[in-house]
């Protein structure tokens, strides 16, 4: 039983990092301050390899990762699929309530993600999502699983796994 062998390519870099504020509700009717995280991001790639005997090119890989971090970076990470949480974009401020709370910020200094809370696992899958449109793009690649981990603080990922049809 000699099974094919199975490839994977991972990129994990000290700047593939970005400081961002978010602030998450739990258990129904609870949510936290505001406050900021330096997160970490690293992806991995599985699937055969290509003519060049690659899986797919560390650079390019490394390059789509890093303009997802850099359009996180110094942001304030808002849901806007929240049940609960309600975000308007008004003139150049976003507001941000949440039952009787109230936030008001700049509109360049937030990023208004298509996800239900803003943890870490869905902010990885939120990227995860982003990785995919560059991949898909590309006629040659045949990527079948790409896995995105979020590191939120030191030792605490969040990893989402996504299966490329």
């Amino acid at each position: 039983m000699n099974q094919a062998p199975q490839y994977k390519v991972r990129v994990t870099k000290d700047h593939l990092v970005f400081s961002a504020a978010h602030f998450i509700t739990f258990n129904g009717t609870i949510c936290e301050r505001l406050h900021g995280h330096n997160w970490r991001v690293a992806a991995e790639l599985s699937g055969p390899l290509d003519e060049n005997g690659y899986v797919f090119d560390f650079i390019a890989l490394r390059d789509q990762l890093q303009k997802t971090v850099n359009a996180l970076d110094h942001r304030v990470l808002l849901p806007t699929q929240h049940p609960m949480i309600q975000v308007i974009e008004e003139n150049n401020e976003v507001q941000a309530t949440f039952e009787d709370r109230r936030w008001v910020f700049p509109r360049e200094d937030c990023i208004l993600l298509p996800v239900a809370n803003t943890t870490a696992e869905l902010i990885a899958h939120w990227i995860g999502q982003q990785l995919l449109t560059v991949i898909g793009s590309r006629e040659s690649s045949q990527i079948d699983l790409v896995q995105i981990e979020v590191e939120e603080n030191f030792g605490q990922w969040a990893i989402c796994q996504l299966r490329v049809s």
